[in-house]
């Protein structure tokens, strides 16, 4: 019986490996963790001790506690400032509706603005020579010409892009202000939109807020020993998660930032296991590792400050959710990505 007791033991033991052992991965840890295992063996009768054994003197293991140490992150993001980019289909798809709407509409009555063969009549009549159509920006195109079924975009065209028809109203609109204009002397110009296209985003500044307009960007910090993550710390005692977030963001990004807390709620968590547990001699306890639990925040004005940070953080960088991953450990970012919207 002792032998059959010994051989279902060497079983187990092999089909669930030691955590302290240390040719186990990290991941396999977490798995081992988490799952529970069965075997066919069946249970061996208690053994009855023998005198020998009592005689012997019993030796006793002490029973420690294991905990990880609680911790509250924040997510702190710059919502998009922009529309999102067209795709090409979108770009074309838009620029086709209106041609379609030039055909649809009914034309300009002219008769009832000018009078026929005036000089208004014919000088309507060469504008309209000159541009084909009411709306400048969809090119050279008669809506009510035989040819007017013609009018999706050939290969190659640049008709449909926003950055062309933005350029062909400002000088449609610098054309009619100039001709208008009691001074002739000066040229008027119609100001531009903004670009969407930054100065940050040109120099591959990525610590400015104003780039990658269009997308969400959130704050990434550096610790000391070189690695990124969310700004994070310990929750301290009868501290709210909250209260803890919102203490950790000032402590590591300063308080030069307008911000406040998205809800009461984390949106996501993080577990890190120690490949080795620790012994923290105040409490006697045994550090299995952390948890990170995350909120989230927004960004309304200010910038991000470590010089007098409290968490010995060297460094930080606003990323999307793409360049996130290329800075953070993949068991990290495998556990926040979803935290995170596509844009």
């Amino acid at each position: 019986m002792a032998s059959g007791s010994n051989g279902a033991r060497r079983i187990a033991s092999l089909m669930r490996p030691s955590l302290a052992d240390s040719r186990v991965c990290r991941s396999c840890q977490e798995t081992l963790v988490r799952r529970n295992y069965s075997t066919g063996t069946a249970q061996a009768a208690p053994e009855t001790p023998s005198a020998s054994s009592t005689s012997q003197s019993t030796v006793t293991t002490p029973v420690l506690n294991s905990k990880h140490i609680i911790q509250a992150g924040v997510v702190l993001s710059r919502p998009p400032q922009i529309t999102r980019d067209l795709t090409p289909f979108e770009k074309s798809f838009f620029f086709y509706q209106k041609r379609l709407n030039e055909r649809l509409v009914l034309p300009f009555t002219k008769y009832f603005y000018f009078r026929p063969k005036t000089p208004l009549d014919e000088d309507w009549k060469r504008k309209v020579k000159e541009r084909q159509t009411a709306a400048r920006d969809i090119g050279k195109y008669n809506a009510y010409s035989k040819d007017a079924w013609n009018d999706e975009l050939l290969v190659g065209a640049t008709e449909h892009e926003p950055e062309n028809a933005m350029e062909t109203l400002v000088k449609d609109a610098e054309s009619i202000a100039n001709a208008t204009s009691q001074d002739a002397a000066k040229k008027e110009e119609v100001p531009k939109p903004a670009p969407r296209v930054t100065e940050a985003d040109k120099q591959g500044d990525q610590k400015s807020l104003n780039r990658l307009l269009q997308r969400t960007l959130y704050l990434l910090v550096q610790t000391n020993e070189g690695y990124w993550k969310f700004p994070s710390s310990p929750v301290q005692t009868e501290e709210t998660l909250r209260a803890a977030a919102e203490r950790t963001l000032e402590q590591a990004a300063g308080i030069n930032m307008n911000t406040w807390m998205v809800g009461y709620h984390p949106v996501g968590h993080h577990v890190y296991n120690l490949r080795r547990p620790k012994m923290d001699a105040a409490s006697e306890t045994q550090i299995l590792g952390e948890k990170t639990f995350f909120m989230k925040g927004r960004i309304m004005a200010g910038q991000a400050d470590l010089t007098k940070n409290e968490q010995n953080l060297k460094d930080f960088k606003w990323l999307s959710k793409e360049e996130i991953a290329q800075y953070v450990l993949p068991q990290y970012y495998s556990n926040i990505k979803n935290m995170l919207p596509d844009r």
